[in-house]
């Protein structure tokens, strides 16, 4: 092992962008458009990008909250999501705090030998293999057993969150001693084999850290190169057919990546995928300004910015002939960070609670899905850095699918909307929506408002058309709702059962119930009863059956902003 010490290559933003995007009020709405859904032509499977989540807290997956909102996601599954937790071979007590978590797998005895315990890890990958999903390992960090001698230069003053210079980042030092890391990464592997079985396990995706551009790493780049190496060929030893994979950057590690793929392509080091990460905005956090204060400026995430950071690194892995081929992982693809602060660290994180948020990421999948279209590398999973935190608030605004007391916020009603979808995508347009080919002549701006649509069929004949109206301003709101006229032509039925399912401010919201209360943080029996009858996702009206004459079926739909209806049409003749 190489210990010298060194800095990271240089971070680099990409594109014009600026942290975060601007409200601003005198955008123009769109009133009308036109969708037209040809079910006549397939334009091949529907790559389910979205099935993926991760978390900081590993130790928070097997808690009866945890492994109940993993159930649910089990049921809004095509073969279950992969899981990335955090802090797997960190020590510690197994006592999970925002942004922290331990496995505790790795110790040494009086003598210096190591020995594995995994009683911590068999709950949380127990917990996701028996919701029926599939872990992606991220391999990280170093265990305080393997912590090198330089790591003595970062002191702190413990807390009582930050209990020692460990907890407070030591563990991002390279391991002291190779051989040993390699023996705790074959130790899992092999112990993962026995409990869960070579057809579960090769499922898995093994990922070597996270974030090394930035200081999850204290190392250097030819470092986590070496480690690299030997992470794959430990895992490799005994799984020879594992999915290895990295590096895990974030959207400023452009340079990081490619000096890592020129490094495995001129070695020939075994690589299965390619993990990067991208956030739609960082905002001024913490200005704590008055409880329910506006915030010093209003902001607001970008997906322009998301879009361009994925395209960027696609082409740039292109560029590698060998990986073309090769799965795109975006492991962490999120609106904002970071994911524990909320409305009370600054305002502008208070669309993590409502309707905008779920129409923001049921847009952002789709035009994933285009851009895998029409790039050559694909995005095979865009994972939400999301899952729930202990001890919140009421819709504390964090970056999360429940709030406390297990209510589900509206963002987990995106995903519901997304599981409806089949498994062949359809050809659809709109005249109002907004083009990824835009990105060509971006000049940082974000989004404008659009409608837009995602259509697809499963294996039965169920059509379902997926429209929204969205703008990335959280603040941009209309009193005008949009008349989108919907064709769907070509239809092979004659007879189909319709129905229609919404979210927006007043359908599938648990929050709007909440705020209608009074934002009542001791919530009634009553009042939670009421809350959490409209937490799941709603059909905005009866079910019917329409007769498809000549082959085709319209619709007139009016959608607020924001707003996400999907309408299924099963055939029942």
């Amino acid at each position: 092992m190489n210990t010298t010490t060194g800095s990271h290559v240089s971070r680099v933003q990409l594109g014009p962008f600026p942290p975060a995007a601007p409200s601003d009020p005198g955008a123009p709405h769109v009133l009308r458009a036109r969708v037209d859904v040809d079910a006549s032509v397939v334009e091949g499977p529907l790559t389910r990008v979205w099935e993926s989540i991760g978390y900081d807290e590993i130790n928070w997956t097997y808690t009866p909250t945890g492994r109940r909102l993993l159930r649910k996601f089990a049921d809004l599954s095509h073969g279950g999501y992969h899981v990335r937790p955090h802090y797997v071979f960190c020590s510690g007590s197994g006592f999970g705090i925002p942004h922290w978590g331990s496995g505790n797998v790795y110790h040494e005895d009086d003598e210096g030998k190591p020995y594995y315990d995994f009683t911590i890890v068999d709950q949380a990958y127990d917990a996701i293999v028996g919701a029926g999903h599939h872990v992606l390992v991220e391999l990280g960090f170093t265990p305080r057993d393997l912590v090198p001698p330089e790591a003595a230069e970062l002191t702190v003053t413990p807390s009582p969150t930050v209990y020692t210079s460990y907890e407070a980042g030591t563990w991002g030092y390279p391991p002291r001693d190779y051989g040993r890391w390699a023996g705790l990464v074959e130790a899992l592997v092999r112990h993962c084999l026995e409990r869960y079985g070579e057809t579960e396990v090769l499922s898995w995706l093994w990922e070597l850290w996270n974030e090394p551009d930035i200081n999850y790493w204290r190392g250097t780049p030819e470092q986590f190169n070496e480690l690299y190496t030997v992470t794959a060929r430990a895992v490799r030893n005994v799984l020879p057919n594992a999915k290895v994979g990295g590096p895990t950057v974030t959207s400023g590690g452009l340079e990081f990546l490619k000096g890592f793929l020129d490094y495995t392509s001129s070695r020939n080091e075994p690589l299965d995928f390619i993990s990067y990460h991208t956030k739609g905005c960082r905002f001024p956090t913490r200005e704590y300004r008055p409880i329910g204060s506006r915030p010093s400026e209003r902001l607001n995430p970008s997906s322009t910015k998301m879009l361009y950071d994925l395209r960027e690194f696609n082409r740039a892995i292109a560029e590698y002939e060998p990986y073309r081929d090769l799965p795109a992982i975006v492991d962490e693809c999120d609106a904002a960070v970071p994911a524990h602060f909320g409305r009370y660290d600054n305002r502008n994180y208070e669309f993590q609670n409502t309707e905008y948020y779920p129409v923001f990421q049921v847009k952002l999948m789709k035009k994933i899905l285009d851009l895998n279209a029409s790039e050559i590398v694909q995005v095979q999973r865009a994972t939400s850095w999301s899952f729930y935190f202990e001890g919140e608030r009421f819709f504390e605004g964090t970056r999360s699918f429940l709030t406390a007391g297990g209510i589900e916020k509206p963002f987990l009603n995106a995903y519901r909307m997304l599981s409806l979808l089949g498994d062949e995508r359809i050809r659809a347009t709109s005249d109002a929506a907004w083009s990824v080919r835009a990105l060509d002549d971006t000049d940082g701006s974000s989004m404008p408002e659009e409608v837009d649509v995602l259509a697809s069929r499963a294996g039965n004949g169920t059509l379902t058309a997926l429209v929204w109206r969205h703008i990335d301003d959280q603040y941009h709101t209309s009193e005008l709702e949009t008349t989108v006229n919907l064709s769907l032509r070509n239809l092979e039925g004659r007879t189909y059962r319709v129905r229609h399912y919404r979210v927006d401010a007043e359908h599938s919201n648990a929050h709007t119930v909440w705020r209608a209360l009074g934002s009542p943080q001791d919530p009634t029996g009553e009042e939670l009863a009421e809350i959490t009858a409209r937490q799941g996702l709603e059909e905005f009206e009866p079910a019917r059956t329409v007769e498809a004459d000549a082959g085709g079926v319209s619709f007139e739909i009016s959608l607020p902003l924001p707003a996400a209806s999907l309408l299924s049409l099963e055939p029942i003749d």
